[in-house]
């Protein structure tokens, strides 16, 4: 087969990144119509889907200072979409059939599962990747910190391998079977089979008091103040508190992969940098921190499409930091 093809072009170089506002067929419409990002990223999706209870499952924004009402920041207990991966390469599907010519602006599908499910997933996508007038690529969800009971698997180097090992086994099949119809979905190829990183997801086990008590009267637990999250409360954080954390994250990950290239069969993996981007001041950061491409979540949904020109429009302007 040859080299495996790399990510496909994004630019600009800035997408939104798996998250609530990334679940419907609207949200994927706006964000592929908005000329300012480079590519959309879905939300994650498993192959059966995710039991979204609406009641536990929820998200809030907030003001990371605590002194106002400059919402900046989040925090959810979301879990992933309710969504099958098979409903969103249909409404990936859709929008392409809805384009009149081919476009350089691709999807990235974002998935989890156990190991043979992210196999399944990547035959999946390669599939479809026929049928769609923009290139494909597969983000891989192993930080989730929402799912009780599972530790994420991306922080442990056993279950990590584990999932690269089903991935590769599923990267050498798909291209034996290729019949010159199905485009292989990008990977580094050679020894590393992932093309790109995302980094940073939420932080978990983060706790927001609601400071309006009459919205939740009946905490689980009476000596401790209402949250603005059902149950006990706990969550994902994202958005501004998540910020210098995310720059330290992507500056690691550059340095760790730029000094161990034969590791990564020669290839250089990519950077999605993400975590508390806002505006272009945060986008510089992400970029001088070794981001090769910036993603938003809180900001979309706290501003919606129009954050992203918003982003491209400071940059016009010099992006200072």
């Amino acid at each position: 087969m040859g080299e495996s093809p790399p990510l496909f072009d994004i630019y600009p170089p800035l997408i939104n990144t798996a998250c609530p506002w990334a679940t419907t067929i609207d949200d994927l419409r706006l964000l592929h119509k908005c000329p300012s990002t480079g590519a959309v990223t879905t939300r994650t999706s498993l192959i059966n889907g995710f039991d979204h209870n609406p009641e536990k499952h929820q998200y809030a924004f907030f003001d990371a200072a605590q002194v106002g009402s400059a919402q900046n920041a989040s925090i959810n207990s979301l879990g992933y979409s309710p969504l099958t991966l098979q409903t969103y390469l249909g409404l990936i599907k859709t929008i392409s059939d809805e384009q009149s010519s081919r476009s350089s602006k691709g999807f990235i599908v974002s998935v989890t599962g156990a190991p043979v499910d992210i196999a399944a997933s990547y035959k999946l996508i390669a599939s479809a990747a026929r049928d769609v007038q923009f290139p494909l690529a597969m983000e891989i969800n192993l930080s989730c910190p929402n799912i009780p009971d599972l530790p994420p698997p991306a922080y442990s180097k056993e279950a990590l391998t584990t999932y690269l090992n089903h991935l590769h086994q599923a990267i050498v099949e798909t291209a034996n079977n290729d019949d010159d119809n199905t485009p292989l979905i990008p990977t580094a190829g050679g020894a590393c089979p992932i093309a790109f990183i995302t980094a940073t997801n939420t932080l978990g086990s983060c706790l927001l008091f609601d400071p309006s008590p009459a919205q939740n009267p009946n905490p689980p637990n009476p000596r401790m103040p209402p949250t603005v999250l059902p149950g006990h409360g706990i969550g994902g954080m994202a958005g501004a508190p998540l910020h210098p954390l995310a720059l330290g994250n992507v500056a690691t990950l550059r340095r760790m992969l730029d000094e161990r290239p034969d590791k990564l069969g020669g290839s250089r993996v990519r950077l999605i940098g993400v975590g508390g981007v806002g505006d272009a001041a945060g986008y510089a950061r992400m970029r001088a921190a070794g981001a090769d491409v910036v993603g938003l979540a809180t900001g979309l949904g706290l501003r919606g499409v129009g954050v992203f020109g918003e982003v491209e429009r400071g940059l016009e302007g010099g992006g200072m930091w």
